[in-house]
């Protein structure tokens, strides 16, 4: 197993990417950390990982509340030691709407889950981490942080600043024996979050379809076996990198 013995911490792992992303790393012998704001959702994911023969345990959290943050990290920490991995995976894809139509509020709480939720964690997990001078953060980003598209001005910005965090901790950490990575997904067709914005494009759904050159959306599983491949030993040489697994829709 790839992962045997370490600890993770999923963020997001309620359902979807976060979701696949847990299973799979408990699939590969770490123990996992579920994190959402449901905990209903991750009492679920736990149940089906132990089920597995894995082993999780969930802890409710806001990851844009400093103080849900600092809860989860010592759950983690209390019951297991340490954390290995961290992946930040939560986020909302807040307002379909122009930039003029998206609200300041509506624009701040998408920043707050999926930027400043990301910092939070990892500044963290990254001292334990420069201590034991090993650890791993993959953050999960997006297609529409490097491409133009209508109407996701909250979304998109947070997904770029992401892509520019996970660089800066990679150079932070990289002396240190960490590495930050980043996964760039396209269409996920199997998440709650793809299937609500489809609905709400419409036809100009199809329009961000065609532009994949496989021609057909990502599953859930294809991101979660890249996410083990970075956090793994088998991307040891890898840092500071965003891999894009969209089917081939940005080549940058």
């Amino acid at each position: 197993m790839l992962l045997q013995g370490r600890t993770a911490i999923v963020t997001g792992a309620g359902r979807g990417i976060g979701r696949a992303i847990a299973r799979k790393l408990a699939s590969e012998g770490a123990t996992v950390i579920l994190s959402a704001r449901s905990d209903r959702d991750i009492q679920s994911v736990a149940t089906e990982i132990e089920h597995a023969g894995g082993h999780a345990k969930a802890v409710a959290g806001d990851v844009s509340q400093q103080a849900d943050c600092e809860k989860i990290v010592r759950a983690a920490t209390d019951s297991f030691g340490h954390v290995d991995i961290l992946v930040n995976n939560a986020g909302i894809l807040g307002p379909v709407a122009p930039a003029e139509a998206t609200t300041p509020q509506q624009w701040a709480e998408v920043i707050a889950i999926n930027l400043t939720g990301a910092f939070l964690m990892s500044r963290l997990v990254l001292p334990g981490m420069y201590e034991r001078k090993s650890g791993a953060i993959l953050n999960v980003t997006s297609v529409a942080g490097k491409m133009a598209y209508q109407f996701n001005s909250a979304y998109a910005s947070s997904k770029a600043g992401l892509m520019g965090l996970t660089r800066t901790l990679a150079a932070e950490g990289a002396r240190n024996g960490v590495r930050v990575n980043g996964i760039s997904p396209g269409p996920v067709g199997d998440t709650d979050m793809w299937q609500a914005l489809a609905k709400r494009l419409g036809e100009a759904s199809s329009h961000v379809l065609s532009m994949i050159l496989q021609g057909r959306p990502r599953t859930t599983d294809e991101i979660a076996a890249a996410a083990v491949f970075l956090v793994s030993d088998q991307a040891s040489g890898i840092t500071g990198q965003i891999l894009n697994v969209d089917g081939g829709m940005a080549f940058y």
